[in-house]
C-alpha cells in the first residue's frame, strides 16, 4: 500500500464570501461604543481553535484603551487536557498578548474560570465604589461569551446561569442587562454586560474565513458544507489522519468520504441515496465536539515569524475594513443589477 500522503496547501474557492458583518453587528459595536464611558473593563473572548484568526482587530479601535483581559474559550476542543501540547500552546498564544492577562477556558469545566474572578476580583476596581464595576465582554460572534459569563456568575455568586446559549452565531442580539459576577463587603460589586458577536467587516484571507465558520462563528449555510468539509480533512490529515478512520482510510477526496460517513450512519435519502450536505454537517459537528481531533487551526509559528517582521505587522484598520466592506457590497449590487437587466 501506498503512503498517505496529505495536501500541503489547500486549494483556495473563488466563490467564498469574505464577510459575516450583519446589521445587529454594527448596531452592537455602535452601542458598545456609546457606552464606554460608562465600562471600566473588557474581557475580549478569542476562540482557542482559532486563537489568532479569532482576534477581531476593530475592537482595538472601537474600545480604545481600557484595561482588559483576554479569555481563549473552548480549550478542551482545541488540545488534550494538561498535555505538553496544549502547555507548549499556550506559552506562544500568552507571547501574543504581553500587554494584558491571558486565561485559557473550557466548555466542559467550569473551574477553569476560578482564575478570571480571582484576576478581576483583585484588578476590576470601579472608579464609584457606590455603583461598582462594569465589565464589557466582547468577541467574534458564537465564540463563548455567554458561556463564559454564566460560569462566572456560577463561580462568583453561586447562581444559575443568567443567559441563554445556543450553537450557532446570533443568540444575543443586543447588549444584555448587568449580571452580577462577584461581591464585595465595599458594596463595589462587579457586573458584567454580554454583547452581540461581532464579525470583521473583511476578511482578506480566505483561509481565515474557512477557519471561522469551522468554529462556528458564522452561520453554517453561509458557505458549502461540502467546502467546509474539504477543508476541515485537509486540517486533519495535517494532524491526524487516523481520526476519522472508522469511516474511511486516509484520503484527499472529500466526496468518497461523505459518502462513506453518509452510508455508515444512516443519512441517506430516498432510495438510499446519501445526504451529502446533511453528512457534512454532521461530520462538522463531530469536530466542534471534538470528535475528530483536538487540534488548532493557526499555525503559531508562522504568526510568531509574523510579529517579528516589522513589514508584516500592519493589520486592516476598522475604516479600511468597512471601505472594503462597502465596495464589495456595491459590486455585488452592480452584478445583481447587471444580472436582472
Amino acid at each position: 500500500m501506498a503512503q498517505f500522503i496529505p495536501r500541503q496547501v489547500f486549494p483556495h474557492y473563488g466563490a467564498i464570501p469574505r464577510s459575516y458583518f450583519l446589521g445587529h453587528h454594527r448596531a452592537g459595536l455602535s452601542k458598545m461604543k456609546t457606552m464606554l464611558s460608562t465600562i471600566d473593563y473588557v474581557v475580549e473572548c478569542r476562540d482557542y481553535r482559532a486563537p489568532v484568526t479569532s482576534i477581531n482587530p476593530i475592537f482595538e479601535e472601537a474600545l480604545e484603551n481600557k484595561r482588559r483581559l483576554i479569555v481563549y474559550t473552548k480549550r478542551d476542543l482545541g488540545s488534550v487536557p494538561n498535555s505538553p501540547a496544549q502547555k507548549q500552546i499556550e506559552k506562544k498564544v500568552r507571547s501574543f498578548d504581553r500587554k494584558s492577562a491571558v486565561f485559557f477556558v473550557s466548555t466542559s469545566s467550569r473551574a477553569d474560570v476560578t482564575p478570571v474572578i480571582r484576576h478581576l476580583r483583585d484588578d476590576a476596581e470601579g472608579p464609584d465604589k457606590l455603583v461598582g464595576c462594569r465589565v464589557l465582554v466582547v468577541g467574534m460572534p458564537n465564540i463563548g461569551k455567554s458561556t463564559l459569563i454564566n460560569h462566572l456568575r456560577n463561580f462568583g455568586v453561586g447562581k444559575a446561569k443568567a443567559l441563554k446559549t445556543g450553537g450557532q452565531p446570533g443568540i444575543t442580539r443586543k447588549i444584555a442587562s448587568p449580571v452580577k459576577i462577584i461581591e464585595r463587603e465595599s458594596g463595589s460589586h462587579v457586573y458584567v454586560l454580554d454583547t452581540p458577536g461581532v464579525f470583521m467587516p473583511y476578511v482578506p484571507d480566505a483561509d481565515n474565513m474557512l477557519k471561522l465558520a469551522l468554529c462556528g462563528c458564522v452561520k453554517d449555510a453561509v458557505i458549502s458544507p461540502v467546502t467546509l468539509v474539504d477543508y476541515l480533512l485537509y486540517q486533519i490529515n495535517l494532524h491526524d489522519a487516523q481520526a476519522y478512520q472508522r469511516w474511511s482510510e486516509p484520503t484527499n477526496e472529500v466526496m468518497p468520504l461523505l459518502e462513506r460517513f453518509a452510508q455508515q450512519t444512516g443519512l441517506l435519502g430516498k432510495g438510499g441515496i446519501p445526504n451529502i450536505d446533511g453528512a457534512a454537517l454532521h461530520f462538522i459537528q463531530k469536530w466542534r465536539a471534538g470528535d475528530l481531533g483536538r487540534f488548532i487551526l493557526d499555525d503559531l509559528d508562522a504568526e510568531q515569524r509574523r510579529r517579528e517582521d516589522p513589514e508584516q505587522q500592519a493589520r486592516m484598520s476598522m475604516s479600511q475594513a468597512l471601505r472594503v466592506e462597502r465596495t464589495t457590497r456595491k459590486h455585488k449590487s452592480n452584478a445583481t443589477s447587471s444580472t436582472l437587466t
